[in-house]
């Protein structure tokens, strides 16, 4: 089965749409959507397990250029 989780993204000023759009080309990032709060993209991502998912985070998402931090939140099934 599966892991995902939500991953809360705060980025430099002005980069939104083009950090957003990295985020998306990503295999196993499912949707990378810009919102308003603290945090400024929203990423659901997958992977066939919690230490593919670390990796993808830390890896790939972490590497975009623009990115100032993040949070990610597993997804679980009760």
């Amino acid at each position: 089965m599966a892991v995902s989780a939500y991953v809360l993204i705060q980025i430099e000023m002005g980069r939104a749409g083009n950090v957003a759009g990295q985020i998306r080309d990503i295999e196993g990032v499912d949707s990378a959507e810009i919102a308003t709060g603290p945090y400024d993209i929203i990423a659901r991502a997958s992977a066939e397990t919690m230490d593919d998912l670390g990796r993808m985070v830390v890896g790939q998402i972490e590497m975009v250029d623009g990115i100032t931090r993040t949070l990610t939140c597993p997804v679980i099934n009760l």
